[in-house]
């Protein structure tokens, strides 16, 4: 399975832009996420969205800024990011976890596919 994000760039505080991750023809399985990386810093969790159900699960970071939904015709997930801070500058990965849902959304070792990652620079 192949993950391919786009949508990242270069915006200004309070800006917004919206990600995207689209699988190689196949579903999303269980569950899909969105991580990040700052430069120095480990790969953290930002979002995430069950496929059964349409539970979405966020860091408290970004909570209420941003938003993952799904598109399962598209097998596309997004991430709309808006009132953006600097501190939100990082590579954005998405994931994809193909077994069964198995309640831990937040941790890297839950995800079975990885997109090459997209870069967001927010800049003052």
């Amino acid at each position: 399975v192949q993950l391919q994000a786009s949508g990242g760039g270069l915006v200004q505080v309070g800006g917004s832009l919206r990600l995207s991750c689209a699988t190689s023809g196949r579903t999303f399985g269980s569950l899909a996420g969105w991580f990040r990386q700052a430069p120095g810093k480990e790969r953290e969790f930002v979002a995430a969205a069950i496929w059964n159900g349409g539970r979405t699960l966020y860091a408290p970071s970004v909570q209420g800024r941003f938003t993952i939904s799904r598109d399962g015709a598209k097998n596309t997930v997004y991430l709309q990011m808006n009132s953006l801070k600097l501190e939100d500058t990082a590579v954005y990965y998405c994931a994809a976890r193909m077994r069964t849902y198995s309640g831990n959304f937040d941790i890297r070792g839950s995800y079975d596919f990885w997109g090459r990652g997209t870069q967001v620079t927010v800049s003052s």
